[in-house]
């Protein structure tokens, strides 16, 4: 495994000396902006091209944030964290007791442990009980095997699909919504109370993971079986012209379900289901949905949808130009919704690493549907 460390290095050098040592021991590559730049500030760039490439990222918490970089207003561990969490790479993150964090690192630590829910967090007081623990981590890793593992479903969960209730505001009648939806297995749901905590928190959940600009208004949704937030459809471009698929809304359920709906891309002969794109957009919720770091059950089933497909054509989509001719769906078949039929479970990396794994057969599934 590629194990990237990602820290301060001031008053984590023992640490991060130690822990280079410790995965080479252990057969690992360790992978830190010590071994691949000259400079005391890490090169932006290098740091997060290199986190692409691990397989796992460690996450020390000293006292000092670090250099802030002008382009971000956030230092290169806080980059990393964003960048991490939006891969869907697997994040463990070992905070120092007994120090005191200087304001910016005390700031960013809330964050951290804001959306700690599902998420290994850990402490040390010295290098060597760090060294302990990662050792102790890095083995359950190799055992555990690939983290992607599908099962066979005994019942099928229920789905609340948005598209059987009133429709959101964002979405007119006339176009079509993709959905995604996350079910946990063998989950109590939430009381009230722990629903209207976390929809409180959702609006910041939503910012941290950076999937959108933060000129992009949040607005809340308040209902006695969900929290939701809606988000602003962009009107940059005129109706007639190609425009890419978006986020519209995000959506939890006292049933402990995930929603997340995105406008399909279109352009003036309307909505487009692209064969090649539509994985890649479902890939994309999906992580999206791992990002907010809600998901508590080990296991969840996923499911996909599309709705009203009287303007959808199936399609490859041009962002630089309209079609001149197409052929919607929804001739003589009243609107009818396209939605997966889910008979599996599977594991949590499906909304983070393994998402590009996991897209491909809903969206195939959905393309079958539109075909018939």
């Amino acid at each position: 495994m590629k194990i990237f460390i990602s820290s301060a290095r001031k008053g984590l050098e023992d640490e991060r000396d130690a822990l280079d040592g410790l995965i080479r021991a252990l057969g690992h590559t360790p992978v830190r902006f010590e071994d691949f730049s000259a400079q005391a500030t890490p090169s932006r760039e290098a740091c997060l091209r290199a986190l692409e490439s691990a397989d796992v990222c460690l996450f020390l918490l000293g006292p000092f944030y670090g250099h802030v970089f002008p382009e971000t207003g956030q230092s290169a561990t806080h980059d990393e964290w964003v960048a991490a969490q939006a891969a869907g790479k697997p994040s463990f993150v070992y905070r120092k007791n007994e120090v005191v964090f200087e304001p910016d690192q005390h700031s960013f630590v809330r964050i951290l442990e804001a959306y700690a829910t599902g998420r290994f967090r850990d402490s040390f007081h010295t290098s060597t009980e760090l060294m302990t623990k990662v050792a102790q981590k890095v083995r359950e890793l190799e055992s555990a095997g690939s983290p992607l593992a599908f099962a066979k479903l005994d019942q099928q969960p229920a789905v609340r699909w948005a598209s059987d209730g009133q429709a959101s505001q964002t979405v007119t009648n006339h176009d079509s919504a993709l959905e995604v939806h996350v079910v946990p297995l063998d989950f109590p749901g939430y009381s009230a109370r722990e629903l209207d905590q976390l929809g409180v928190s959702l609006l910041e959940r939503i910012r941290a993971t950076r999937v959108i600009g933060s000129e992009v208004a949040l607005n809340p949704i308040t209902s006695d079986e969900y929290m939701a937030v809606s988000l602003a459809v962009s009107r940059s471009r005129p109706w007639d012209k190609p425009q890419r698929g978006e986020l519209l809304e995000c959506r939890l359920y006292k049933s402990g379900q995930l929603s997340t709906r995105a406008s399909l891309p279109r352009d003036g002969s309307g909505a487009i289901l692209d064969p090649d794109g539509l994985p890649q957009q479902i890939a994309e919720l999906l992580r999206f949905s791992g990002a907010l770091n809600i998901v508590q059950a080990d296991r969840v089933v996923l499911a996909a949808g599309v709705s009203n497909e009287a303007l959808l054509s199936v399609d490859t989509f041009d962002p630089t130009r309209s079609r001149q001719i197409s052929r919607p769906l929804g001739f003589g078949r009243s609107g009818r919704p396209l939605r997966t039929e889910p008979d599996e479970s599977v594991t949590l990396a499906a909304l983070g690493a393994g998402a590009a794994e996991v897209a491909p057969h809903l969206a195939r599934m959905l393309i079958l549907q539109a075909s018939r």
